[in-house]
Order: C-alpha cells, then sequence, then structure tokens
C-alpha cells in the first residue's frame, strides 16, 4: 500500500487479525486488475498496483490502511488477477463483488515458499473438515516494507465449500 508518509510505504501488519479466521462476505466490493507474468513470476506487478491505487484514490475510494487488502489469483502461469478493495464503485475500474466464506491462514518467507504453503493450507482445511474452492493470496507489504519490518507475511486465504 503506498501512503503519504515517506516513512511509512506499507502499513505494519498483525498477523493475529489474518491467521486462522474466518471471514464471511457478501458483496466485498474490490477493483480488479491484470499482472503479466512468466510461469508466475510477476513482470509488471508494482506498476498495476500503483495504478490501481491512483484510480481508487481518484475516485475517493480507498480504505483505512487497516482495512487494506490486495488479494492475487493466478488462473495460468501467463496471469494473475489483483483484487484491490475499495470503499465505493470505482467508474474507471472494473468492479468486483466477492461473496462467499472464507479462511485465511498467515505464513512468512519468500515468495518461492507458496507452493509449500498451499500444501500446509490444504492440510490446515483438511483438519477442519474443509476444501478451498479458489485461493488467493494476500501480499501485505512491498519488498521494501518487508525488509525494513523484518517479515514478508502472505496470507492465504481460501474461499471454501
Amino acid at each position: 500500500m503506498q501512503n503519504k508518509n515517506p516513512d511509512e510505504c506499507c502499513p505494519q501488519f498483525n498477523p493475529s487479525l489474518w491467521n486462522e479466521k474466518e471471514h464471511i462476505w457478501k458483496d466485498k466490493l474490490f477493483i480488479k486488475d491484470y499482472v503479466k507474468q512468466i510461469f508466475h513470476m510477476p513482470l509488471n506487478m508494482g506498476k498495476v498496483i500503483t495504478r490501481m491505487f491512483e484510480i481508487a484514490e481518484k475516485a475517493n475510494a480507498t480504505p483505512k490502511a487497516e482495512d487494506y487488502l490486495l488479494m492475487a489469483f493466478d488462473p495460468s502461469p501467463w496471469k494473475s488477477e489483483l483484487y484491490m478493495a475499495v470503499t465505493k464503485e470505482v467508474p474507471t475500474a472494473e468492479n468486483v463483488r466477492l461473496s462467499g466464506r472464507y479462511i485465511s491462514k498467515v505464513f512468512d518467507g519468500p515468495y518461492s515458499a507458496v507452493p509449500q504453503w498451499i500444501k500446509e493450507f490444504e492440510s490446515y482445511l483438511k483438519s477442519k473438515n474443509q476444501r478451498s474452492l479458489k485461493y488467493y493470496f494476500y501480499y501485505t507489504t512491498c519488498p521494501k516494507c518487508a525488509k525494513k519490518y523484518g517479515h514478508n507475511y502472505v496470507v492465504a486465504i481460501a474461499l471454501i465449500a
């Protein structure tokens, strides 16, 4: 998340708010955009996130810092869908509403660990007698802020059956 305070680009993330939590969303509003990838390695993620944030900001639709949420879903190795939570419809963006029951689990480490995190998350869901219909990942900070805070928290969010 970008912030007007130059010393705080991304607010510090509190994992206890997301770790092993259930979320019920009814028409939760997001704007959606796309990132080009090569085998799940993003090519233009920073540029797309900046564009999304600027569009939301121009429409006065940015949430409070504590409500900021940016989720990624990879439908293929070649593209990723980004979902940024907003407070109202943004006329110049693709608006999407998500509904359903979701479970989240927090991980800490390099992005290359995502395949292992999915396995761990699937085991966790199985222990709760749940299964995922779709996975999203919430990258809580940019790489610079992850280094500053000493943690690279990533939240796996599963839409469950």
